[in-house]
């Protein structure tokens, strides 16, 4: 395997929840605590945090630095284009693509869908474990391509709308790429895990408070949920934006 390099996408301008990655989470920010977890992948190389050009993101850029962490500014709207150009700048040869609004992300998940991928590789484009169906968490989004589908992608895709979702064109072209769906044994796709709203960090916040650090898997976090099923009602209402 060549060099698998994760990216993750960060930005202070969110509309719903506004700095939600730099929101303080048992002492530190969420985005911290998220790239931790990331790091514990035995399958990745390293990590990019890929921001953009605005005033607002300089906080971001300031906690690369001061925690030396990889990453690359880019146009805002244009994630596909931020990745594309992230990706040539560190050599990636194969890209995992992560989001900072998933301080529950587990390393453990990570490596399944990177191991499927290899499994395949070089005869693959793409994997993940939202695609064709999903069956983990929200919030456990993992995906992984070759830099040949996210520069074919970053060629061809017209639609901004689109760019502005990095994977778009291979899922909606799925004739056009070889694509590997890892699932889980259980379906538990009706679990809010990510951050969007107000609602969702209180949900996360909950469950970092009864751990206390970030060493926990995703099965912990369905077993406390088992054991407290109010904490899943504290963000019910939240809803995922359409693609």
């Amino acid at each position: 395997m060549k060099k698998v390099i994760a990216i993750v996408q960060a930005r202070m301008g969110s509309t719903r929840l506004p700095g939600k990655v730099m929101c303080d989470l048992i002492g530190k920010p969420m985005i911290v605590h998220e790239i931790e977890r990331v790091l514990r992948s035995e399958c990745i190389g390293s990590v990019v945090i890929a921001t953009t050009q605005l005033p607002a993101d300089d906080v971001i850029v300031q906690l690369c630095k001061d925690r030396a962490w990889n990453y690359y500014r880019g146009d805002e709207q244009d994630v596909l284009d931020r990745y594309y150009h992230a990706a040539k700048k560190f050599g990636a040869d194969v890209i995992v693509r992560l989001t900072a609004d998933c301080p529950l992300i587990e390393p453990s998940v990570i490596d399944l869908v990177i191991k499927q991928f290899c499994l395949n590789y070089p005869h693959i484009d793409y994997a993940s474990n939202v695609f064709p169906q999903r069956t983990f968490p929200l919030g456990l989004d993992t995906e992984i391509m070759t830099m040949e589908a996210l520069e074919k992608s970053w060629k061809y895709e017209t639609n901004s709308a689109l760019r502005e979702h990095v994977t778009q064109h291979i899922v909606k072209n799925p004739e056009n790429f070889h694509i590997s769906g890892i699932t889980n044994k259980q379906d538990f796709s009706g679990l809010r895990w990510t951050v969007d709203t107000k609602e969702d960090f209180l949900f996360v916040r909950e469950v970092y408070s009864f751990f206390g650090h970030n060493q926990f898997s995703w099965t912990d976090v369905l077993d406390l949920i088992k054991a407290k099923p109010e904490l899943s009602l504290i963000n019910k209402n939240s809803r995922q934006k359409e693609v």
